[in-house]
């Protein structure tokens, strides 16, 4: 029965293949089309995209031309090649500028940056753009019912920016270099003042302003000296009951004592 059952699997698959190899290689694309939209409803995708391809270059400014063209860059989307399906998306505003479609294109276009955005300890260059893409479409239709989505997802990346800006402070922390610490510190610090790492991001300041001022040269520490005291007020202002201040007021005293 086994044996019978895959005979018969073979048998279909290879009759499914020939059938579909006549209409790409046939010159009715009334029949591509219906194939076309076939494939796509049961999501083999990939054959889908040979088909649309070749629909929308035989008749690019026909109904159906539209609709493949709009089917690819889905098609893309869905095997995940987000690139290719921004491409597609991209192009298709262009062609297409007066399409009822135009608000989902746009989100998808969004969508795709997404995608792209890769995991905070990488370059974020796809972050920033997919920020820029979503802002672009809620800007757009400020009245869409995706507009709370977008919001959504733009915190999402946007903390994404900040873990990755607050690894490069701890990473100058822990490899003791101590100017960039305070450096990377500071601008965390100005740029995400309402981050959840701040009480950190203060502490990792003035303990490596400590470190930079009593390892600096002598023309250099009395001015190091008043910075690092006016940080440790500022920290003991806002986290007077932290469990970082023992650790600080020890810091701050050693530095009296070498003045």
């Amino acid at each position: 029965m086994k044996q019978v059952l895959f005979l018969v699997v073979s048998v279909w698959l290879f009759v499914g293949c020939s059938e579909y190899s006549k209409i790409v290689k046939g010159a009715d694309y009334s029949q591509k089309f219906v194939s076309a939209n076939q494939l796509y409803d049961n999501k083999e995708f990939n054959k889908a995209i040979v088909l649309y391809e070749q629909i929308y270059q035989h008749a690019p400014k026909s109904g159906e031309g539209e609709v493949s063209y709009y089917r690819l860059a889905q098609s893309y989307f869905e095997i995940g090649d987000y690139y290719m399906a921004q491409y597609y998306y991209s192009a298709y505003m262009q062609r297409f500028p007066y399409s009822n479609k135009a608000e989902d294109v746009l989100f998808m276009i969004a969508m795709c940056s997404v995608k792209n955005s890769p995991e905070h300890s990488l370059d974020q260059t796809e972050t920033e753009l997919a920020i820029s893409n979503v802002q672009q479409f809620v800007d757009r239709y400020p009245d869409s019912y995706l507009v709370d989505t977008c919001n959504l997802i733009i915190d999402k990346l946007h903390f994404k920016l900040e873990r990755k800006a607050f690894d490069a402070v701890e990473l100058y922390d822990k490899t003791e270099n101590y100017k960039a610490a305070v450096s990377s510190a500071e601008g965390f610090l100005e740029n995400y003042s309402r981050s959840q790492f701040v009480e950190k991001a203060h502490y990792i300041l003035v303990k490596n302003s400590y470190f930079m001022t009593i390892n600096s040269i002598e023309s250099k520490k009395s001015e190091r000296s008043a910075q690092t005291n006016e940080r440790f007020r500022n920290f003991a202002l806002r986290y007077a009951s932290s469990s970082y201040m023992k650790e600080l007021t020890a810091y701050i005293e050693a530095l009296e004592k070498i003045k």
